[in-house]
């Protein structure tokens, strides 16, 4: 199978001139094409007056030619081992969803532990929240079945090259997301999409022999000392798990995949001697936009967003001798949404559903957070109530989203999101919700993300307080096995601090189950 690139169509016209497209590309008109697949979609925008669509096409031909092979993407189990005892995951967003999929599809059997609900009930604790109630601390936006990314937009955009992604595309498809998301340039599932998806996942795993155990937090592990192989004999290596509802599970395998939002557990590992470290992040708040004024930015005329879907954009802006400052998590026709897991914490966040077809587009707005940053701004006047860590600690990143996330709740007054127009941040309650280096990067640059977005800047945008959960404040150690200094225990995702997003979270959630089943080989 060939693969041939650059196949340009106009717009609103059909996909099924790709054929002809090709043949006189290659100046070949008598060529009989087969298996047309489109590998990948994508937009040229950049003169507004002839916008086309772009093609990656992989073929079969009738005639040898001088072209590049299509790139064979099978995933290829690792020829592993089978371990005495059950692995235990912890958590089941995308890492834990994906790495108890593979563990099942080879057989091993994951027990899996999940604080918070499955999603009939964890959509229900949202529901409530969104509607000015209290978080449930175990089942909410952060906590449950699918993890954060179930309320969000889906999106399975990354930055990372790996063989393991078209697994997690597929994987998708096969259980109920479009099959657009195996070619589009910017693939996204949406909220309403992909809970299903998640949920008929999950069922493949308990058919496959995995279980999937709600309702039950990682309260303690127990270790002991002496490896299983000579090369690493006198460590200490775990040797079971204690839930929350006092139950006790021995294993020789735990895969820590507990989200970035696990604040409790980071503190019971960091106790057990788990080596970790402090990690930049960012802070910032959710701009949001009518859409069409995005799509009028990116398309030149907002009714083409019908054909061409409603209009994304990621902008940034490093400032010199300062900070950068970027959007983040775009969301299309989406909405702005509270995304607090604790009591007396307001945190924002941003979804949106599969067609995209609100009224409004909105993105994170954040800037870089520094470890330096953490204890001149976690403690003192206006530090959070309870403090996790404490100055100098490697949790002292928590402190710090701690202290911002209390002061959007008492701006607020409640469980609600802290808003003003851009126009009127200028000592608003949105510009107090933030460390004043934030607010004053913003400031400075937004003149240049409106240049590089006409509307961008515009007075009337409107912004939420306060966003602070765009990554883990920490990292986990691993080495060359993925094992954290306990021998056995493999941190991994977004939590760890070794992904960012779905795609890189199921694909490092794949490399994991990979690793323990070749420690039994």
């Amino acid at each position: 199978m060939y693969r041939i690139h650059q196949i340009k169509l106009k717009i609103g016209k059909d996909k099924r001139m790709i054929p002809d497209l090709i043949r006189r590309k290659l100046n070949r008109r008598d060529l009989v094409l087969k298996n047309i697949t489109i590998a990948r979609e994508s937009i040229d925008a950049r003169d507004k007056n002839n916008i086309k669509r772009v093609y990656t096409v992989d073929f079969d031909s009738n005639v040898p030619l001088d072209l590049a092979e299509a790139p064979d993407l099978t995933y290829r189990y690792v020829e592993g081992g089978m371990p005495e005892k059950r692995p235990v995951i912890v958590g089941f967003g995308p890492c834990g969803m994906f790495c108890a999929l593979i563990m099942a599809q080879m057989g091993l059997a994951p027990i899996v532990i999940e604080r918070g609900k499955p999603l009939a009930g964890r959509i229900e604790d949202v529901e409530r929240t969104r509607k000015g109630g209290a978080p449930d601390p175990e089942s909410n936006v952060q906590f449950g079945e699918g993890g954060a990314g179930t309320f969000s937009d889906g999106k399975l955009t990354t930055g990372i090259k790996d063989v393991r992604i078209r697994k997690v595309l597929e994987e998708f498809v096969r259980f109920g997301a479009d099959e657009e998301i195996l070619y589009k340039q910017r693939p996204h599932i949406g909220t309403d999409r992909l809970r299903p998806v998640v949920t008929a996942l999950r069922h493949e795993v308990e058919r496959l022999g995995g279980e999937v155990r709600f309702g039950c937090r990682l309260d303690d592990i127990t270790t002991v000392t002496g490896g299983c192989s000579s090369d690493h004999y006198g460590r200490k290596r775990i040797k079971s798990v204690i839930l929350s509802d006092g139950s006790e599970i021995y294993t020789d395998d735990l895969i820590l995949a507990m989200g970035h939002s696990a604040r409790d557990t980071f503190a019971m590992l960091e106790k057990k001697g788990i080596e970790m470290s402090r990690k930049p992040f960012s802070i910032g708040v959710r701009i949001e936009h009518p859409q069409s004024v995005i799509d009028r930015a990116q398309w030149g005329d907002p009714d083409l967003a019908r054909i061409l879907g409603p209009a994304e954009y990621k902008l940034s802006y490093h400032i010199p001798d300062g900070r950068g400052v970027y959007t983040f998590c775009m969301c299309p026709g989406g909405e702005v949404i509270l995304a607090s897991s604790g009591e007396g914490e307001v945190v924002t966040n941003g979804m949106s559903y599969h067609a995209r077809d609100g009224k409004f587009a909105n993105s994170g707005l954040l800037v870089d957070v520094r470890p330096d940053d953490f204890d001149a701004y976690a403690y003192g006047e206006g530090a959070a109530s309870s403090v996790i860590a404490g100055p100098g600690s490697v949790l002292s990143g928590v402190d710090f989203q701690k202290r911002f996330e209390e002061t959007a709740y008492r701006v607020s007054g409640g469980y609600s999101l802290p808003t003003a127009r851009w126009g009127e941040f200028d000592g608003s309650d949105v510009e107090a919700c933030l460390p004043d280096f934030c607010s004053g990067s913003i400031r400075k640059a937004m003149p240049h993300l409106g240049r590089k977005l006409k509307g961008f800047d515009d007075p009337r945008a409107r912004m939420y307080a306060v966003e602070t959960r765009s990554s883990s404040p920490v990292r986990f150690h691993r080495d060359e096995r993925y094992m954290a200094n306990i021998e056995g225990v493999y941190p991994a995702g977004e939590g760890a601090g070794h992904a960012g997003g779905i795609m890189s979270s199921a694909v490092d959630g794949i490399r994991i189950a990979e690793a323990v089943a070749l420690r039994y080989k």
